[in-house]
């Protein structure tokens, strides 16, 4: 069976290529996990989303979490098909869609959390309590998402 051939050394020290690589490992992870719950990366995206802000409408809930209005509903489709979610008139618009989550929901998001934050724990299992805390301290300070969650523009 061949073998990966390793990084070019002019890259693999740069901190954009290692956190890329970092950042795979981590979503292969994470979907691993959710994929045991029967949910893909994008669905908990979107549930967790609901989970938070719900209810709310499908476009706002869209911009949220920078996913094409396209894939959303397919998305959507998919969750509401699980009865995980529920799309009706907004009553503040009738001409948009409110999304909001279901008691199935909400156990299955509880799932989830914990599901990635045990691949989570295996991702950062190299590390000791405290180097955990000072990378992610460091993690949030270069990724452009504020403590409130916010992703700032350019992110």
């Amino acid at each position: 069976m061949p073998t990966t051939p390793p990084a070019p050394s002019t890259i693999r020290t740069l901190p954009s290529w290692l956190l890329g690589r970092a950042a795979a490992r981590g979503r292969g992870l994470v979907a691993d996990a959710l994929a045991e719950e029967g949910l893909k990366m994008w669905h908990h995206v979107v549930l967790a989303a609901v989970a938070d802000l719900g209810p709310l409408a499908q476009a706002e809930l869209g911009r949220s979490v920078r996913l094409d209005p396209k894939d959303m509903v397919g998305v959507l489709n998919d969750l509401q098909a699980q009865g995980l979610v529920d799309r009706a008139p907004d009553p503040k618009d009738r001409r948009k869609n409110a999304i909001t989550i279901t008691a199935e929901g909400k156990r299955l998001v509880t799932r989830c959390a914990e599901a990635a934050e045990r691949a989570n724990d295996e991702l950062l299992a190299p590390l000791s309590a405290a180097e955990r805390e000072r990378f992610l301290a460091m993690l949030t300070r270069i990724s452009g998402v504020a403590q409130d969650g916010r992703v700032q523009d350019g992110a």
